[in-house]
């Protein structure tokens, strides 16, 4: 593409004149508004045109080049799809007032944000000892105050992954229910595969195609779910001591708490694309929390109360999308503090009570913990 001698308009209109006015024995009128000029104009235009649908043909030829359903149709003839937008869950904690009779917490009960801007629905979980197939929904007994559910975002996209304390509406009839509230965080809505998400992944499965290269277990991991992380260890066991033969993967679906079926899924997967001989074993990253205190100046003019919270959702944002086992830098969060509008100074910065960086090391994951913000 950038080998293109592509032209603008002024440039042809330039070419035009001056090819036309050397191959003439007087001089042309060539001013705005002569027919000379109105003439090669149009084809000027005309040649913008033709230059447009070339490069635009161009485009399409590389998987590289080609956006949105032309980038779709390119890799679906390699048997690749885009991995599209998943709603993000997490569980809700249903309360009442009184607890002389029961209660009953139907499937597909609706609850909300204070806001109002995101929509939950509560879902099946066979293993809870409360659910009651027989009644579609989560009894609550005699005695029982409260209840834990499971809910699912009814819009998917990273917009639902709200934070704890956030969901507080019950938008359902549920007689015998108050009040509801999230704990923790939901995760897992993400938005579909990006092109660049999706050309990255198909360079991945062209690789995978020889099977038994680290390309190709990632490929089998990046496939199961969009966000998913991994980490190869090859040749070493899940605790680091030396075992030639062996693939240890560690998965994060980016919670920090992989479910046991996404583990699963991702074992079956790796073990579709290993080499004879060789062993893989899968196992969920296991979580290290960051409690972050520092401490901190704030510009005349600015909130301190707004800062401190604005600060706050930084770090917890940056730790929590830090990676599978990428270390926390005491430097990055100096950084992401001093991008906060307000913030004039940022010292005493600890992470864990200590001043040094926080590296997880093999199959761990750092997650935002107690964040404290001070002031100087």
């Amino acid at each position: 593409m950038a080998l293109l001698n592509l032209q603008s308009f002024a440039v042809m209109v330039e070419n035009q004149a001056a090819a036309i006015q050397a191959r003439a024995s007087q001089l042309l009128d060539f001013t705005k508004g002569s027919i000379l000029r109105a003439l090669i104009e149009a084809n000027a235009a005309v040649g913008l045109w033709l230059e447009s649908l070339v490069v635009y043909t161009l485009s399409l030829t590389r998987a590289s080049t080609s956006q949105g359903t032309d980038l779709d149709s390119w890799v679906n003839d390699y048997g690749l799809t885009r991995l599209g937008a998943t709603l993000a869950q997490g569980n809700v904690t249903f309360s009442r007032y009184s607890s002389t009779v029961s209660a009953l917490i139907p499937i597909g009960t609706t609850v909300t944000t204070l806001d109002g801007t995101q929509t939950f629905t509560v879902s099946v979980d066979s293993s809870n000892p409360d659910y009651a197939a027989t009644m579609n929904g989560y009894l609550l007994p005699i005695g029982m105050a409260q209840l834990t559910v499971p809910v699912v975002a009814t819009i998917p996209g990273p917009g639902a992954n709200v934070a704890a304390n956030t969901v507080g509406l019950i938008t359902s009839s549920t007689p015998g229910i108050d009040t509801v509230n999230n704990g923790v965080a939901f995760a897992g809505g993400t938005l579909a595969e990006t092109d660049a998400q999706l050309r990255a992944r198909f360079v991945l499965y062209i690789a995978s195609l020889s099977k038994a290269t680290v390309g190709a277990l990632g490929y089998a991991i990046t496939s199961l779910e969009l966000g998913l992380q991994y980490a190869i260890h090859e040749n070493v066991n899940l605790d680091g001591t030396p075992h030639n033969g062996m693939v240890t993967i560690i998965v994060d679906d980016g919670s920090g708490a992989t479910p046991t079926p996404v583990v699963n899924a991702a074992a079956t997967s790796a073990n579709a694309y290993r080499a004879g001989s060789v062993s893989v074993g899968v196992y969920a990253a296991v979580t290290i929390t960051a409690n972050v205190s520092m401490n901190i100046s704030v510009g005349f003019g600015y909130s301190t109360v707004d800062v401190e919270g604005a600060i706050s959702a930084a770090l917890t944002t940056y730790i929590q999308n830090l990676g599978l086992e990428k270390t926390l830098t005491i430097a990055g969060l100096y950084a992401t503090a001093l991008a906060v509008p307000g913030v004039t100074n940022v010292n005493s910065v600890l992470i864990n009570s200590s001043q040094g960086d926080l590296n997880p090391g093999m199959g761990l994951t750092v997650k935002p913990g107690v964040i404290s913000v001070g002031l100087i």
